[in-house]
């Protein structure tokens, strides 16, 4: 294996960007499963329903926890600030 050595040697390292990347990538195939029942509302079953909701709530729920991982970084960052005034 190569690459630098004082690299983190933990492969799930991921970046805000590919994190977003993703969260879109999932949320626009919900997108797509809604429509897609939507669109064929007569042959839909309870069950189809049933997933969508769950997916639902799971994009949802992802989408708050990479709000909360934004909001816990700006306050160390206003924190750090506001050490370095004082």
């Amino acid at each position: 294996m190569g690459g630098s050595t004082n690299r983190s040697s933990w492969a799930g390292t991921i970046t805000f960007s590919t994190l977003i990347k993703s969260y879109i990538k999932l949320q626009s195939q919900v997108v797509s499963a809604v429509r897609a029942v939507a669109s064929r509302v007569s042959q839909a079953t309870p069950g189809r329903f049933l997933l969508l909701q769950f997916q639902m709530s799971q994009v949802t729920q992802i989408g708050e926890s990479i709000s909360n991982i934004i909001s816990q970084v700006m306050s160390v960052i206003n924190n750090s600030i506001r050490n370095q005034k004082s």
